[in-house]
């Protein structure tokens, strides 16, 4: 087989992967955590043993539909994090970023980050702890390097820059996952407490020479 026939396959492959997948957000989407490997596949007008074929599990559907989705929110969060504006108000942008990005897919967010509560059409569900946090973890570290990059902390700026980032994330998805599921406050009224608790040591902190600023 030559290059170019091999570079024409993968692209059919990848093409063919990427309508599989958002076959499954339609149905994620639909059906939260409840979303099955039978229903993805009658979205997809294909078998099951095809889509196992492709993803080998509904753990692998899984893990590329979150990284699809992690890919896209993180894309969100550094664009909040570079725009032009004042530093309280660009950490006001950023954790309004989130939670807007799960107010508006509620079904997605508790796909990826309660999936244990799937359990529809004989699949079993996700154990939560071993395919969310990796996701809250690639979160705190792509945030610690922005924190590094930006702020500067004094001596072992390196391990503060991580103990904020995971911090700050893990801070957002408790308070972002109580308040989806409660709806105590308006989402304003939650990003302006939020910040208000990061705000003080964030506010002392002095730029990094030579950084981009934060």
């Amino acid at each position: 087989m030559d290059t170019t026939q091999r570079t024409d396959q993968q692209r059919s492959a990848d093409r063919r992967r990427r309508e599989l997948l958002e076959a499954a957000d339609r149905v994620v989407l639909r059906d939260g955590p409840q979303a099955s490997m039978n229903a993805i596949a009658a979205e997809a007008g294909i078998t099951k043993p095809i889509l196992y074929r492709h993803f080998g599990d509904k753990g692998g559907l899984y893990a590329a539909l979150a990284k699809r989705h992690t890919d896209a929110l993180l894309d969100s969060l550094r664009a909040a994090l570079d725009a032009p504006a004042e530093r309280r108000e660009r950490v006001e942008s950023t954790l309004d970023t989130y939670l807007a990005a799960i107010e508006a897919r509620p079904q997605v967010y508790r796909f990826l980050m309660h999936p244990a509560e799937g359990s529809a059409g004989g699949d079993q569900g996700f154990d939560v702890g071993k395919h969310s946090a990796p996701l809250l973890r690639r979160m705190g570290e792509e945030l610690a390097q922005v924190i590094e990059e930006r702020v500067d902390l004094g001596p072992e700026s390196q391990q503060l820059a991580r103990v904020w980032g995971h911090g700050i994330v893990g801070m957002m998805h408790a308070a972002g996952d109580w308040w989806l599921g409660e709806r105590p406050c308006s989402r304003a009224a939650l990003v302006r407490s939020l910040a208000d608790l990061l705000w003080g040591r964030l506010a002392a902190a002095g730029d990094r020479m030579g950084g981009p600023g934060f």
